[in-house]
């Protein structure tokens, strides 16, 4: 009977000692953390996709009260969390413009012209290494694998008729789609962005038509018809400056190609 009365005496000896160990241990190695990090985080979306280059929510919270992101570091909260945060830190709220994921390229089954047919994994990163590096005829367009579509954390980008498409209502800016496009044709635009160039291409004029019908062909009729000279050709590409843009239609109105579109 002592023996047991001994035993029971020991274990709650121990756990006694382990309890206040522990305890003691909390308070002299706890790390004082900003109250004010709590707060960010809350006023976070909380979706953790990496979007502003630190590893989720937390990741950002923490740079934001250090001082090392700004208040409207978060693509996904836009302004609404910007305001919040900036209001939790005490300073002015920095608005910031609306931003949306973009495919620079229309190389729809319809467009693009096909090499072979292609058999085995469905996902870009994969048919790049096929011959030709895919099966489309140019070597700069969609592949319309898919890997920007299992990368999306927001169901915002999709595949229709073979090239990646952008709901740009959905779109969040958090960038995924991007890291993942192992041709880099998605870039971020402005929500409310004019004309664009759906095309990616550096091709000769001659070989994009061979490749595909809905590619630019470098011809400089955009160019010369723009009337605020935002409209350009560089190495057989062009481009729209939307700092002179006026948004007048003109250069998408003249492209034998239609490759200028309204975003």
């Amino acid at each position: 009977m002592n023996t047991v009365i001994i035993a029971a005496l020991c274990t709650v000896g121990v756990g006694l000692f382990v309890g206040i160990f522990l305890g003691a241990a909390g308070i002299i190695f706890k790390v004082k953390t900003d109250e004010r990090e709590e707060k960010v985080l809350a006023a976070l979306p909380g979706n953790n996709c990496g979007g502003c280059g630190y590893p989720g929510c937390s990741g950002l919270a923490a740079a934001i009260v250090k001082g090392k992101a700004p208040v409207n570091g978060c693509p996904v909260g836009g302004n609404e969390s910007a305001s919040k945060i900036a209001e939790i830190m005490g300073t002015e709220g920095a608005s910031s413009e609306r931003q949306v994921a973009f495919v620079a390229c229309q190389g729809k089954c319809d467009k693009a012209a096909i090499n072979y047919e292609y058999t085995g994994p469905v996902d870009c990163r994969m048919m790049g290494f096929a011959p030709g590096g895919g099966p489309k005829a140019c070597r700069e367009g969609c592949l319309g694998g898919g890997t920007c579509v299992s990368v999306c954390p927001f169901d915002a980008i999709h595949i229709v008729d073979g090239v990646a498409l952008v709901d740009k209502e959905k779109c969040k800016a958090c960038g995924k789609c991007i890291q993942a496009c192992p041709r880099k044709l998605i870039r971020l635009v402005p929500y409310n962005e004019g004309y664009v160039v759906a095309c990616s291409s550096h091709d000769r004029g001659p070989d994009v038509i061979k490749a595909c019908s809905a590619g630019c062909i470098g011809c400089g009729i955009c160019a010369r018809n723009c009337p605020a000279g935002a409209a350009t050709v560089t190495d057989n590409l062009a481009s729209i400056d939307r700092e002179r843009c006026v948004s007048c239609g003109v250069c998408a109105e003249k492209c034998p190609k239609k490759v200028i579109i309204k975003k």
